[in-house]
């Protein structure tokens, strides 16, 4: 395609509407992004020049422009720093070797990166860098056409750059390459996931060549660490359509190396022994999850996790029933063990884990719960084991209910609508959230003369079942019960 320089001070009767819309949004930059401004005005007076460049321009036209602005400049990483520290209110230079400097001033932070061309080895997970000497090639090495844009802020007027066709291909909304496919998958194999984020992140197309070198490429993502491959995902979960990106994912073979345990969940069914489509199933839990996601203060990476992975143990626990029909017995306590392992080799922190493989643990508990018969007791047990997890617990389960029977639907949700009215009226009575025995530690070493050792723990474990069982004891009822546990077990 034709490269664009459009200078902004010309207004052509033959630019395209979208070309105008675009022209309109970059003066709307201009003029809401001083920071924009003044940084150019330091590389300008220092003899340099710079360009606003990537996912910002790309937003700037699509009016969804953010405080994080992203520029390219000839000057090198040494001479940005120098630039930088004189303007920002604090740099940071963890990534100069790349040839990238940071800054932050007021609400804006800023990445400067020095031109550049990069390429993955075979077998290699770093780049190896180049420094460039002009913007066109800097832009030719970027992942996507709509991200191969840029807006030249120094030497006169801004001037708007798109050597590859960026502002056609977002008009389209499709997802092209500058280069061939196979050659900048070959060069940074991380942009195959980067295409199944933007996909979900933008709801654009990804145009056929690139899936077709998406699919026979895929399995050089493995060179890629788990820690980039994590950070792709997670921003493609957290989209508003990750069902797409989750969909890319699966049909190109990629989720096959970096989430296995989701194709997985295509399970093949026959005649004889129907069962939902567990994959579909947990896509369709996925969305109804994030429409509840209100509850959780809005969009939560845990609950979206959860509501992906909860199934995952079904194809191991799956087993066919004579006459027809399928179980997946215990898979919850596979699914929460295969959850832990899967989120532990992308590199996910423990907290985030754990609370993954609990909410995975405990999705079916609610199912135990029938018509409305459980116990108060099982009531504390069911907040207790959720613990601070309670309310990504209601969602997921809520969210867990996908026939298309609506009166069976309808009674799920009045069946819940019961058990957390209960759990309600059992937390205004006893303060459900802070259950604990009614003796501490110390005074079950004072009445039973013991110091600390494995008897008091033992000690407070039976108390905190009479807790769960009967609900508050007070100190009296908890000394008498306490006492008498503790003469059996010396006197059996």
């Amino acid at each position: 395609m034709k490269s664009t320089r459009l200078r902004l001070s010309i207004v052509s009767a033959e630019k395209s509407n979208f070309g105008a819309a675009a022209e309109l949004a970059i003066r709307s930059l201009i003029a809401n992004a001083p920071a924009a401004s003044s940084l150019a005005q330091a590389f300008t007076a220092s003899g340099f020049r710079l360009a606003l460049v990537g996912g910002p321009v790309r937003d700037a036209i699509l009016g969804r422009l953010g405080n994080d602005l992203d520029f390219t400049t000839d000057a090198h990483p040494h001479e940005t720093k120098k630039i930088l520290k004189a303007w920002a209110d604090n740099i940071w230079d963890t990534g100069i070797l790349f040839g990238t400097v940071a800054a932050k001033l007021g609400d804006v932070t800023v990445e400067v990166t020095t031109y550049r061309l990069e390429k993955y080895e075979e077998n290699s997970r770093n780049p190896d860098v180049e420094f460039g000497d002009n913007i066109e090639g800097d832009l030719s090495r970027r992942d996507f056409t709509v991200n191969s844009m840029a807006l030249e802020l120094t030497g006169g007027e801004p001037e708007f750059i798109d050597p590859f066709g960026g502002l056609e291909d977002l008009a389209k909304k499709v997802l092209r390459t500058p280069a061939s496919a196979e050659q900048s998958f070959s060069d940074d194999p991380l942009r195959m996931m980067r295409a199944a984020r933007f996909a979900s992140q933008l709801n654009f197309a990804i145009d056929p060549e690139v899936t077709a070198a998406m699919t026979a490429m895929a399995s050089r993502i493995s060179i890629i660490s788990a820690e980039r491959v994590r950070d792709e995902f997670i921003k493609m979960l957290m989209s508003e359509n990750p069902r797409l990106g989750i969909t890319i994912l699966v049909d190109t073979g990629l989720a096959d190396l970096v989430l296995p345990e989701i194709p997985k969940l295509r399970l093949e069914i026959d005649e004889h022994h129907h069962h939902k489509d567990v994959y579909e199933h947990s896509i369709t839990v996925l969305e109804q999850a994030i429409a509840q996601e209100d509850r959780l203060g809005g969009p939560n990476l845990v609950i979206r996790l959860a509501a992906l992975l909860h199934d995952i143990g079904k194809p191991k626990t799956r087993n066919l029933i004579e006459g027809g029909g399928v179980s997946f017995h215990h898979h919850e306590v596979v699914g929460a063990r295969l959850a832990k392992a899967r989120m532990k080799a992308l590199r996910f922190d423990n907290e985030t884990v754990d609370a993954v493989e609990t909410l995975t643990a405990l999705h079916l508990r609610f199912h135990g719960y029938g018509d409305g018969e459980w116990t108060d007791s099982a009531v504390r047990r069911y907040v207790r084991d959720a613990g601070e997890l309670l309310t990504h617990l209601h969602v997921l389960t809520r969210a867990d209910c996908t026939t298309r029977n609506a009166k069976k639907a309808e009674r799920l949700a009045r069946t819940y609508d019961g058990l957390e009215a209960r759990i309600a009226k059992l937390e205004e009575e006893e303060e459900l959230s802070k259950i604990r025995p009614d003796l501490d530690g110390a005074q079950v070493m004072q009445l039973l003369d013991l110091k600390p050792s494995a008897d008091v723990g033992k000690a407070l474990d039976f108390l905190m079942e009479l807790r769960m069982e009967h609900g508050p004891l007070g100190e009296e009822r908890a000394t008498q019960e306490l006492l008498q546990w503790w003469k059996a077990r010396r006197h059996p």
